[in-house]
């Protein structure tokens, strides 16, 4: 397959299988992820693979999470937890911080998006689907996060792949043509 028929399969999944994701596939996304490209070649990302007992304590931090920002919405936490806890399989990403250089930081962010969106790719090529999320589930901006996955003050959570075997086909969702979001000067 060549890599545009990859982009153009590329789908948010976020219905999976009751399948546990294999140590190699698991392997062989984070070997995509770091080919991806970087500013002064500083491979700023750092992966935290949640499955298992872990991913048990990471539904029960999310659910103190949504249930103390949406109290008055019980079904939509109900909701949100459901989707975590049929997902086998969840990845933290972060970006490494460059201390008191902020361009150097969001260049190191940039490149983790990069990471993350190679692993995306190579999801599909292994028969996994993959969603990237931040808010929410995705728990990116809430400071317990960083506790739970025991990450150092100088990174930055970029966010939460969650990864699993798709229990359906996701549909083709639209997008814009290019010549409309293009200046030629």
């Amino acid at each position: 397959m060549s890599v545009l028929e990859s982009l153009q399969k590329r789908r948010a999944v976020r219905n999976y299988l009751p399948r546990e994701v294999e140590t190699e596939k698991i392997k062989a996304l984070l070997e995509a992820a770091v080919l991806a490209p970087n500013d002064r070649l500083r491979e700023p990302w750092h992966f935290y693979v949640v499955r298992g007992e872990a991913k048990k304590r990471y539904e029960d931090l999310a659910k103190q999470y949504l249930e103390e920002r949406f109290p008055t919405k019980p079904h939509l936490v109900a909701e949100s937890i459901k989707v975590l806890e049929n997902t086998p399989l969840a990845i933290v990403v972060t970006s490494d911080l460059v201390p008191g250089d902020a361009e150097a930081s969001e260049d190191n962010e940039y490149a983790t998006a990069c990471a993350i969106h190679s692993m995306w790719l190579a999801a599909s090529d292994l028969g996994l689907g993959l969603v990237w999320r931040t808010r929410g589930v995705g728990l990116a901006r809430d400071p317990r996060m960083f506790e739970f996955i025991g990450s150092p003050e100088n990174r930055r959570i970029i966010g939460t792949l969650f990864v699993g075997y798709p229990a359906a086909e996701t549909p083709v969702t639209p997008r814009t043509s290019a010549s409309e979001k293009t200046t030629w000067l």
